[in-house]
Parts: C-alpha cells; sequence; structure tokens
C-alpha cells in the first residue's frame, strides 16, 4: 500500500506524486509520511525507537491517505524524507524547520546547523516537495479541474502529559467550505470525538502547506488529525480511509466567506 521513505529516495525521488492524473476534486498531501533519513544524516544521533516516534514522523497517516486517494480517485503528493531533517510543514524562517528539541527530545544532528548545512537540507527535501504540490495545482487548474487540497496528518494521544480525548481533529482558519461539511460528517459518526482546531490550530504554525498553496489560490483546504492509535494497523487505516472516503465522496462545499474570485495559475 504505497512505498517506503528509503525506496522513494533510492529512486531519486525525495517527494512523490500518487496518481497525478486522477480525476477527483481532492488533492491530498501528506507532509510528514516518512520517517527515512538519509545516509549522509546518519540517525541525526538518535536511538532507533526515536525514529518511530512521531517526532520523526505521523505514524499511519500515509496508508490513510493512500486509501483515500484509491478510494476517491485523488492524487496524493507525499514526502519521502523525516520531519526530523527538515519540516516541509514549516515557512522557512520558522524556529522548527529544523527541529532541534522535539516533545523534549534534543535532537543531536540538528544542533549549530550553519547555513550551508540548512540549504542542503531544503534543497533537499523541502523545495522537491512544495515544488511538486505548485506544479500539480498549475496543471489541475490550467486543465479546468476543480481542486480542493486536503493535508492528512496524524497526533499522539498524549502530549507532554496530556490525555487528547479527541479521535480526530479538523484544522481550518475562517474559511470553513470544506472544513464545515467535514466536521458535520465526522459528528455524525458514533462514538468519535470530534475536534475542532483540536489538538492544533493555524495559530500553532501547522496550516503552513495549506496556507502556501490552497489559501494563497482561494482554494477550499481543510487538514485533518487523526490521533494515531486509531489508525495503529491495516485495518483500522483502511477503516478511517473508507470513513473519510463515504462522504467526502459526495460533500457539497459550503457557502464560501470569500468574495469570489478567479483561480490563480
Amino acid at each position: 500500500m504505497g512505498v517506503s521513505g528509503s525506496e522513494l529516495l533510492n529512486n531519486g525521488q525525495a517527494v512523490r506524486v500518487d496518481n497525478p492524473g486522477g480525476g477527483s476534486p481532492y488533492l491530498l498531501v501528506c507532509d510528514h509520511a516518512s520517517n527515512f533519513i538519509p545516509a549522509e544524516f546518519g540517525a541525526l544521533g538518535l536511538p532507533a525507537a526515536d525514529l518511530e516516534r512521531h517526532i520523526a514522523w505521523d505514524p499511519g497517516a500515509l496508508p490513510v491517505a493512500q486509501g483515500l486517494a484509491e478510494m476517491l480517485d485523488a492524487t496524493l503528493v507525499h514526502s519521502g524524507i523525516s520531519r526530523l531533517v527538515i519540516d516541509c510543514n514549516r515557512p522557512l524562517g520558522a524556529d522548527n524547520l529544523i527541529w532541534t528539541v522535539s516533545e523534549g527530545t534534543v535532537i543531536p544532528g540538528n544542533q549549530n546547523l550553519d547555513a550551508m548545512a540548512r540549504q542542503r537540507r531544503i534543497d533537499l527535501a523541502y523545495t522537491p516537495f512544495h515544488d511538486a504540490i505548485d506544479a500539480t495545482i498549475r496543471d489541475r487548474l490550467a486543465r479546468g479541474q476543480e481542486t480542493r487540497v486536503v493535508s492528512i496528518h496524524s497526533f499522539t494521544p498524549v502530549y507532554y502529559s496530556v490525555e487528547r480525548p479527541w479521535h480526530i481533529g479538523v484544522i481550518h482558519d475562517f474559511d470553513e467550505r470544506l472544513a464545515g461539511p467535514l466536521i458535520s460528517h465526522l459528528r455524525e459518526i458514533d462514538g468519535i470525538a470530534v475536534g475542532v482546531n483540536e489538538p492544533y490550530s493555524p495559530a500553532d504554525n501547522v496550516y503552513f502547506t495549506l496556507e502556501k498553496h490552497a489559501r494563497s489560490r482561494q482554494l477550499a483546504c481543510a487538514m485533518i488529525e487523526i490521533r494515531n492509535d486509531e489508525i495503529g494497523d491495516v485495518a483500522s487505516q483502511l477503516l478511517w480511509a473508507q470513513r473519510l472516503a463515504g462522504f467526502m465522496s459526495k460533500l457539497e462545499l459550503a457557502q464560501s466567506p470569500l468574495s469570489p474570485a478567479r483561480q490563480a495559475l
């Protein structure tokens, strides 16, 4: 159900575009799809167990995104390099573009990087990822294809000793065209606690990819965060992909709070 980070990089791909000709209005993005760290960086001074943690990637997010892409006939863009090398969902000027400490864990290989070392990581992973999204959207809009951008993430059940009760969260800004209907449908699932701008919100600097590629073009967008103990195995990943695909395939956008504007190419 997809390709591992190491296979992607060995094929010269730090980013992958799955199903580029997909007919769905949805363009799916998975910023933190892989925990792969290229050999030139070693393990960044971390034990192997830390590379399986949320600090290195979003466990379960890629299989859900891939299942959803297949069910919807959607295009999916996903990174092949760990966010510990560089976080593609951050502005270039962000303090946590390259994490020096993440969830209380010091990242030895990320300390005191000079400008050349930082630029190497930008060129290796960050620029190809965002170029791929930009090119995909440009191609879609040039052929008149409706485009709704949804990013797929996962989050930890406990963060700094605080339990998170939500099974899934929808992150959005003032544009609720897509987020509003998503939240309404999710709330209809029995036993599921839905977070609205929980466990994160755009104020937490996590909305960058959508701001850069969707909001700048006034495209409807939303960020989906699934608690990673909900998607820890193939069966649960498939279940969440089916749940999301079931109503996303029929979802009508809510009234836009934005004034009509031509989608920028």
